[in-house]
């Protein structure tokens, strides 16, 4: 009965829908992957698709809810958002199927419902809340043989960590609308070689079979989280095994793309006006440390003269209530030629100024050297390190979801309040905000 999702591994989603062939053109049949027997078919057809629920003995219970993010559809007039996939430090912030042109009141619409619905369950305060918590399971697609559709990645399984009600932009007039988004945290499945059998899913939509009973068939880390609660999430979630060391080749765009135009661009812009350079480093900064799911505030930046080797200041907030601390945020901007290498000297003298419980950001137009790279590692550096392809990839996301896809004037509007944000404060003020 069914088979298995494995994460990272593509399927193809035909308009067929026949669960008879095991594959189709080479790929996995995702019909046949999730089919449950005389069961209606698992769909990826909208972008939450939660799978009817089941009166279980113990109550009422949904089986799952599959996720579909369309990275194709991102920034379309129907789709304005861009859903973050972060498969390697298991975060994924979603968007959700509130429109403009929903007439209904917000968190009303389909998926949002179920996906409210979901989180609550997902802050159970017990285990035998958590037992009937809703899996999530979330794929994206994938274009193959030229094609945008008809292919999907399954990208893990997923506990809602919050729930954040915001206002988008939208449509051609740039409209005004009010959604949710929902920060994921995705769970290790190290133990199941990176799968999720579909026999589990298949368990909870028996009618017949407890809340707990269906745990047999849970991945470890499930399990685990159902005993625990979130106050396991930090070691339970998907962490991908990386070299520390980023080769220069790969921190730079390849030539001729829209990435090396972009970085090409952007130092050009700055080129005899590199303390301007500031103010987009620190925007950079945030929304970086902001994809990752922390909640971050941006400061000040610092006045050209007496700065002590600080561009910007920043707070990053974690944890809630009593149980959260906030980290000084001390960050370094050098805008110099795409080709530059930035040097261990360079970095340590950021780090040098850094005082317990502040962290730093260097965020430069050029790359890292690897001895640079390796003393930070080996020395356990508390820094950041952007580089100029990240640089030109956040700004060009910026660009597109808030200024047509117009570089330059996304560049122009975070420079315009770049005066009022300049001051000589102490770093250690912005605690106080």
């Amino acid at each position: 009965m069914g088979g298995q999702l494995r994460v990272g591994q593509v399927l193809r989603y035909a308009t067929g829908k026949d669960p008879k062939p095991s594959e189709l053109g080479g790929y996995p049949n995702f019909y046949h992957v999730t089919h449950t027997p005389e069961l209606a078919r698992a769909l990826l057809d909208a972008g939450i698709n939660g799978i009817a629920k089941v009166r279980a003995p113990e109550g009422w219970r949904r089986p799952a809810i599959l996720i579909r993010s369309s990275p194709w559809k991102a920034g379309s007039e129907q789709t304005p958002w861009h859903d973050v996939f972060d498969l390697d430090n298991g975060h994924v912030r979603y968007f959700g199927d509130h429109k403009l042109t929903t007439t209904v009141p917000p968190g009303t619409t389909t998926g949002n419902a179920a996906l409210l619905d979901a989180l609550t369950g997902h802050q159970g305060h017990t285990p035998e809340e958590r037992a009937n918590a809703v899996p999530l399971l979330l794929f994206r697609a994938v274009s193959r043989n030229g094609k945008v559709k008809g292919h999907v990645e399954f990208c893990g399984l997923g506990i809602i960590e919050r729930a954040e009600r915001l206002v988008q932009w939208g449509g051609s007039e740039h409209t005004t609308f009010t959604n949710y988004v929902y920060d994921i945290a995705l769970l290790d499945l190290t133990v199941e070689c990176d799968k999720v059998s579909w026999e589990w899913i298949n368990s909870r939509r028996d009618k017949h079979v407890t809340h707990s009973k269906t745990l047999e068939h849970a991945p470890s880390a499930w399990r685990e989280w159902v005993k625990h609660g979130n106050s396991a999430l930090p070691r339970l979630r998907r962490r991908v095994a990386r070299a520390k060391v980023t080769k220069v080749p790969d921190q730079r765009p390849k030539p001729e793309t829209l990435e090396a135009q972009d970085l090409g661009l952007i130092y050009k812009y700055f080129d005899g006006r590199k303390h301007d350079f500031e103010a987009v480093a620190s925007a950079v900064a945030a929304r970086v440390l902001r994809g990752a799911g922390n909640s971050y505030v941006e400061g000040w930046l610092t006045r050209r003269s007496g700065d002590g080797g600080a561009d910007f200041v920043s707070r990053l907030d974690i944890g809630y209530g009593l149980a959260s601390t906030s980290l000084v945020v001390l960050g370094q901007a050098k805008c110099v030629k795409p080709d530059t290498l930035v040097t261990a000297e360079q970095i340590a003298r950021v780090v040098a100024r850094l005082r317990r419980g502040w962290i730093g950001v260097y965020v430069t137009t050029g790359a890292y050297s690897v001895p640079a790279q390796m003393e930070m590692l080996e020395d356990q550096y508390p820094i950041v390190l952007i580089s100029g392809m990240d640089v030109a990839r956040e700004l060009r996301s910026m660009a597109r979801d808030d200024h047509g896809g117009d570089l330059e004037a996304c560049i122009e509007y975070i420079l315009t309040g770049r005066e009022t944000a300049v001051t000589n404060r102490r770093p250690e003020e912005i605690l106080l905000q």
